[in-house]
């Protein structure tokens, strides 16, 4: 794929990761060769085809991707009313899903900019004693930098081409 072609989906892949309503799962290789999963609920995408996440709480994807950078990053809509609305309706009127294709840069802090955008997304949860516990202590990310993408297609239930 080329920069211009992933340029070209780059909105329609934010809006997937916009409606996707639970973690993103991030793909790496652990030191035998094996696929891992880690759910990480702070990726961010950048408008220049780039994002980041808080590298907190992962220390086995740390360890995976100081040795090999390479990931997929997975997000799927899953929520009851899009299923629901799409069942019903027999098709899905939008992406349900895309697989990010890139690497992940080297653990460094985050600037005052990555922590405003994770305090304003936690904000609510700040309000319960597990979210104070989950998301208080924020201060490493990792810059994502994506090469490829794929959409999660389910073929009789997508609009025809």
């Amino acid at each position: 794929m080329t920069p211009e072609e992933l340029a070209r989906q780059w909105d329609v892949v934010r809006d997937v990761v916009r409606r996707s309503t639970g973690p993103l799962a991030i793909a790496s290789v652990d030191a035998d060769g094996a696929p891992t999963i880690t759910p990480i609920g702070t990726v961010f995408l950048r408008d220049d085809g780039t994002g980041f996440y808080f590298d907190q709480y992962t220390e086995r994807l740390a360890q995976n991707l100081d040795r090999d950078p390479r990931v997929c990053v997975m997000a799927v809509v899953s929520g009851p009313a899009f299923w629901l609305r799409s069942l019903l309706e027999g098709r899905f009127r939008k992406a349900i899903g895309v697989r990010l294709y890139g690497t992940a840069g080297p653990r460094r802090p985050a600037t005052v900019g990555e922590l405003d955008a994770v305090r304003r997304r936690v904000r609510l949860s700040q309000l319960t004693r597990g979210g104070r516990a989950l998301w208080s202590d924020f201060s490493h990310v990792r810059d994502l930098t994506f090469t490829g993408l794929r959409f999660v297609r389910y073929p009789v239930m997508m609009p025809s081409a």
